[in-house]
């Protein structure tokens, strides 16, 4: 069986943002893992506008050109790693409208999290895994909150991101085996749902 194709979404598109710098680590420790292929998906190269149609891509065709292109590129994979900061104890504007454009490429997939801010970003991450329940997909439950005393320290220059992450990498092993795990069943279940439907 071929290795699950996992997207990591970079979930900021400010211009001052920090979401690429954990994005890219975790992207090379996964791929470093041999349980994935991975890619990097940056919203910043699917400039979406508000949510604006008429209903989403669930109950009907999508009507904008780079929500479809959005759209399809989610469809490349069989899993995802979110990469979120923590934007007034939620999630950053960007990354909702971008989910709000794509439900049915989250359908029966598995997500994981890598999160920063003030208590490790973990209330944007509780209301992602509430959002993706709707959208039919699994979270893992491991995941890795880089918190505010280390996020500070890089904000106000006291630290680098290379440090703060330096500390982070002995709990990937726990999220790359959980997500490689569900992205692997959620996959094999698709695929005998798909064998079935032709069948029927």
């Amino acid at each position: 069986m071929t290795k699950p194709k996992i997207a990591v979404i970079i979930g900021s598109v400010r211009p001052t943002r920090h979401g690429d710098k954990p994005a890219n680590w975790i992207a090379k420790l996964a791929k470093e893992s041999g349980l994935f292929d991975v890619e990097v998906v940056d919203l910043k190269d699917y400039p979406l506008p508000l949510f604006d149609a008429p209903a989403s891509d669930f109950w009907m065709p999508t009507p904008n050109e780079v929500a479809a292109k959005w759209q399809a590129k989610l469809n490349e994979f069989d899993g995802y790693i979110v990469v979120t900061a923590e934007y007034n104890r939620s999630v950053p504007g960007a990354l909702k409208n971008a989910i709000d454009w794509a439900y049915k490429p989250f359908m029966k997939k598995a997500v994981a999290y890598v999160s920063y801010g003030s208590v490790g970003g973990a209330r944007a991450v509780e209301h992602l895994r509430n959002i993706f329940v709707e959208l039919q997909a699994v979270s893992v439950r491991h995941g890795i909150h880089i918190g505010g005393s280390d996020f500070g320290a890089v904000y106000m220059g006291q630290k680098t991101w290379d440090e703060v992450l330096a500390g982070q990498v002995g709990y990937t092993k726990d999220l790359f085996d959980n997500l490689a795990w569900w992205a692997n069943a959620t996959r094999t279940a698709r695929e005998t749902d798909q064998v079935a439907a032709k069948a029927a």
